[in-house]
């Protein structure tokens, strides 16, 4: 068994390698010694949008390998692989692999699809690879597709899954090692950009936790604690940051789309920094990869796009501004504004078309907003490092403090506190890419203190996700802002001429072995730990009836409706459909009501799935209004209802350990 995972893993890697080689060559005249980094990304979207286009077309996934395979073909051929190049790539591969083996340890050890939104995560996943067509069917809802929801991560990781022949249940633990992988090599890049020495400072902001955890640790929680407490700081919202959410490990939206932000965000200021220095060839790679990346986005979490449309129509001004002085310049400055976004929209415009979301019902005023230490607690340490780094303009101009009065007045104390770095960065006038970041940031916390998105959440928990989907790219923003100015005080105080000679080498290799020994020093199973790679192994020691049968779903052939118990959500219940990706007449009815709102009519089809198991005369005219194919009678149909089915006239395919399946006569 080991084998066969060890095997999988380095399948998977392999194909991650493949496309990053594909897609190297064609970056290295734009991106020069940073191509080989950026690559990891970007082929990972370019692949993803070919197999997309792939399945819209009805081809086979394996087809969208066939340019990268072209693209390798010929860059051998113009001998672009030598020796040296792929000695200096090394370091993106290490810097790549190393987070990677982090979040594979982790998922090792907790693997199990049991908890939280893993269920949901897994069946869509699943849905993808048994039926990679484009809008995917929806697995809790027969006849329905995903065009309600933004489901391009999984189809990432599913489409990786097929082409390298890992099946779903371990692809799902294979998902967030490579969104981490491929993140931490975007911000180490931005790096490189940002800072002439500590260009690994913005990585941190994958890792650090908030202030909230550190209270938590002070006052001595236990560590589940420490974790689900700080990402529940500010009163009926959640606050993740992104350690919490690798550990946590649902393979979610706003996780699968880290990586993304990171690489838009070096994409951005790679052309803040050095447009002047591109040819007009470069200038349209780099558009083209940044419209790449902004139109990936309503696709991985449509929430993200609501941040970073309005971030690269800011750097789009600022290129413009700083090389052609709003001018029709020759340098063509002004492509990142005018080109990117219509690139962006074209790129997945199906998509969009597709899509049958219920969305936002619109924008509402906060009237319960922050408390200042629950603020504080979440975004403290960055809002102090810009603070300290705007300390001289402070000394300079207090009067500017003043801005923050008519928020406090106006009871809004918590966006009172972000208002003031938030001032005085934009009175400098300088928006450099440090600058820049922080004040994108800062506007997001400010704003999301102010107004909200109005959903289906309810009363109660009005501004969960507006808090939610808007604080990671805040995060991102300010992290990586602050983390810079870090790095501008550290080399300023001369820190690394007083390190002992080496230290430059030491400190990344015990940096590795500090990461991969982490999980094996923390508690990181939650209770759920079952040291493998397959997220439905320990279904045979829970549920070894469910587990047979669930294995046999998935290689039984055909197109299938399935009939299931649904008993709510987050909960064991929609387990075939979760694991198998068969889509059920109604599974996690509260996800199916977010989607589809009253339109769906949910409880109808919760009380058709009863009346199936209860009614037998009406089983076989209720399961074929639904297309229904099979019908599932396991541990927990029997504990949901009186099940009372006419045997005689279903053909039974399935019979072992409590658990009959049978098949609907057409």
């Amino acid at each position: 068994m080991a084998g066969e995972f060890i095997a999988a893993v380095l399948l998977w890697l392999a194909a991650v390698k493949l496309l990053q080689l594909a897609v190297w060559p064609a970056l290295d005249r734009t991106l020069s010694n940073l191509s080989a980094a950026a690559a990891y990304p970007a082929s990972i979207l370019l692949f993803t949008l070919v197999s997309w286009y792939c399945g819209l077309s009805g081809l086979p996934i394996w087809l969208a390998l066939l340019p990268f395979l072209a693209a390798i073909a010929y860059a051998g051929s113009r001998r672009f692989f030598t020796r040296e190049r792929m000695r200096s790539a090394l370091s993106w591969d290490l810097t790549f692999l190393i987070p990677f083996l982090f979040m594979l340890e982790v998922r090792w050890i907790n693997p199990t699809i049991s908890y939280a939104e893993k269920f949901m995560d897994h069946a869509i996943l699943a849905s993808i690879m048994r039926q990679p067509i484009v809008p995917p069917l929806d697995p809790w809802y027969a006849g329905g597709t995903l065009d309600v929801y933004y489901y391009l991560g999984y189809w990432m990781n599913g489409a990786l899954g097929l082409v390298s022949g890992v099946p779903s249940t371990v692809a799902f633990n294979l998902a967030l090692p490579t969104v981490l992988g491929l993140a931490v090599v975007a911000l180490y890049a931005l790096g490189h950009l940002l800072l002439d020495r500590y260009r690994w400072l913005p990585v941190l902001a994958l890792f650090i936790p908030n202030p909230s955890a550190i209270y938590h640790i002070l006052i001595g929680d236990a560590w589940f604690d420490v974790l689900w407490g700080s990402t529940r700081t500010i009163a009926n919202t959640i606050n993740e940051y992104p350690i919490f959410s690798m550990l946590w490990s649902d393979v979610h939206p706003h996780v699968m789309s880290f990586f993304n932000q990171g690489f838009l965000l070096f994409l951005l200021v790679f052309a803040y920094m050095r447009w002047g220095n591109l040819s007009m060839r470069g200038r349209a790679v780099l558009c083209g990869l940044a419209a790449l990346s902004l139109g990936s986005m309503p696709g991985f979490n449509s929430w993200d796009v609501l941040v970073y449309a309005p971030v690269t129509l800011v750097f789009g001004l600022l290129v413009w501004r700083r090389y052609g002085n709003f001018s029709w310049d020759s340098e063509k400055s002004w492509m990142v504004l005018a080109a990117v976004p219509p690139l962006a929209i074209a790129t997945y415009l199906p998509f969009y078309l597709q899509l049958n979301s219920p969305g936002v019902e619109g924008i509402g005023i906060v009237p319960i907003p922050s408390e200042p230490v629950e603020f504080l607690l979440v975004h403290g340490f960055f809002l102090a490092v810009l603070v300290a780094y705007c300390a001289p303009d402070i000394r300079k101009r207090p009067y500017l403090l003043l801005a923050a009065v008519p928020f406090v007045l106006a009871g809004y104390p918590a966006a009172a506190i972000a208002a003031v770095p938030l001032v005085y960065l934009l009175a400098r006038r300088r928006f450099s890419a440090t600058d820049t970041l922080a004040i994108l940031g800062l506007v997001i916390v400010l704003a999301t203190e102010l107004i909200y998105l109005v959903d289906n959440m309810g009363e109660t928990y009005f501004r969960m996700n507006t808090v939610f989907k808007f604080y990671l790219p805040a995060w991102f923003l300010m992290g990586t802002a602050s983390l810079t100015v870090i790095g501008e005080w550290l080399r300023g105080a001369g820190i690394g001429r007083r390190m002992p000679a080496g230290a430059d080498r030491v400190l990344p290799v015990l940096a590795a072995v500090i990461l991969l020994v982490a999980p094996f020093a923390i508690n990181v199973d939650f209770g759920y730990g079952s040291h493998t790679l397959d997220g439905a192994a320990y279904l045979e020691g829970s549920h070894p009836g469910d587990a047979a049968a669930i294995a046999f779903l998935r290689t039984f052939p055909g197109d299938h409706v399935i009939v299931e118990a649904e008993g709510g959500d987050y909960t064991y219940y929609s387990r075939v459909s979760s694991f198998t990706g068969i889509p059920a007449v109604i599974g996690m009815p509260f996800h199916e009501y977010m989607w589809r709102g009253d339109e769906g009519r949910i409880s109808e089809r919760s009380a058709d799935v009863r009346a199936i198991y209860e009614q037998p005369a009406r089983t076989i005219d209720l399961a074929r209004t639904y297309n229904a194919t099979l019908l599932y009678v396991g541990a927990e149909e029997r504990d949901r209802y009186d099940v009372s089915i006419p045997t005689e006239a279903l053909e039974l395919i399935y019979d072992a350990e409590g658990v009959r399946i049978y098949r609907i006569p057409a």
